[in-house]
């Protein structure tokens, strides 16, 4: 019987030691191995938010944020996996360690203390995408309207979150309907058949989207809020943010951020909107 417990004892130690271990190694650093034997970087991103993460003509995931993702991986000799996911299960995929961060126009403002963040690298606004013809020139004519946002997103909250402003809220109670749906493609198709009026979204996003939409669609001058975007790592996983701080720091100094917003320029990429500060420090 005293050995048995003593065993007993022991292989209960290995066990929590072993399961520390693990949390340890997937709350830290990125310690997985893909098939060319590196370590694995996996990005998880919306599949259907052009140009930052989005499926080409070709059937492959590209845009801004994953060619920057590819630098960084290249840089750090790292295997970069691109992990498409349900923008509403990112917290879950984020916390179970299927994904290593999100980085896909994601908005630091109002989330500033639920993950880990690299500093901004890009400056961000909420707009209005109307038809052209639909005599809708200004935020106050949307009243009595249905107007669409994406799930989760940061039209929904500058519209309608804690930290929104009076007036944004306002606004939002002024529409006959603020409806949510899960990708902006669904968004378009209901805009485009007249089941909504407007859809607020990431600028970057709606001149994409205009721009491969033709001409009967417009951008609202007036916009519904601004926001920075940053890489979202899981809170307390200081280690991996910070060799991908690092790293972006570099490729901002050395000009590679700037080329690649060059290279991502007509799909809707303004270099001028880079903001990333190679001198700050990440907290």
């Amino acid at each position: 019987m005293k050995y048995t417990r003593i065993f007993t004892a022991v292989l209960s130690m290995a066990v929590m030691t072993a399961a520390l271990a693990g949390c340890a190694g997937k709350n830290s650093s990125n310690d997985k191995k893909g098939e060319s034997g590196k370590k694995t970087f996996t990005v998880g991103f919306d599949a259907e938010f052009p140009p930052y993460g989005y499926k080409d003509d070709n059937g492959e995931y590209v845009g801004f944020d994953l060619s920057l993702a590819e630098e960084v991986c290249k840089r750090n000799d790292w295997e970069l996996v691109k992990q498409p996911i349900d923008w509403d299960s990112k917290d879950m995929e984020l916390s179970s360690g299927s994904i290593d961060c999100i980085w896909n126009g994601f908005t630091i403002n109002g989330r500033e203390d639920a993950y880990t963040w690299t500093t901004p690298y890009v400056d961000n606004s909420q707009v209005v995408v109307v038809k052209a013809d639909s005599g809708i020139e200004k935020l106050a004519d949307l009243s009595g309207k249905v107007v669409i946002v994406q799930a989760d997103s940061s039209a929904l909250h500058a519209l309608t979150g804690d930290d929104a402003s009076d007036d944004n809220k306002a606004l939002a109670a002024s529409f006959a309907d603020l409806q949510q749906v899960g990708d902006y493609n669904s968004a378009f198709m209901n805009l485009d058949s007249g089941a909504a009026e407007a859809v607020c979204l990431d600028y970057g996003v709606a001149v994409y989207e205009v721009a491969n939409r033709g001409s009967e669609f417009k951008i609202l001058d007036e916009k519904v809020s601004t926001e920075q975007y940053g890489v979202g790592f899981l809170k307390g996983n200081t280690e991996l943010r910070d060799t991908v701080q690092e790293t972006l720091a570099k490729m901002s100094e050395d000009g590679t951020l700037d080329k690649i917003a060059d290279e991502w320029a007509d799909k809707g990429i303004d270099k001028q909107s880079l903001c990333f500060d190679p001198n700050a420090k990440a907290e």
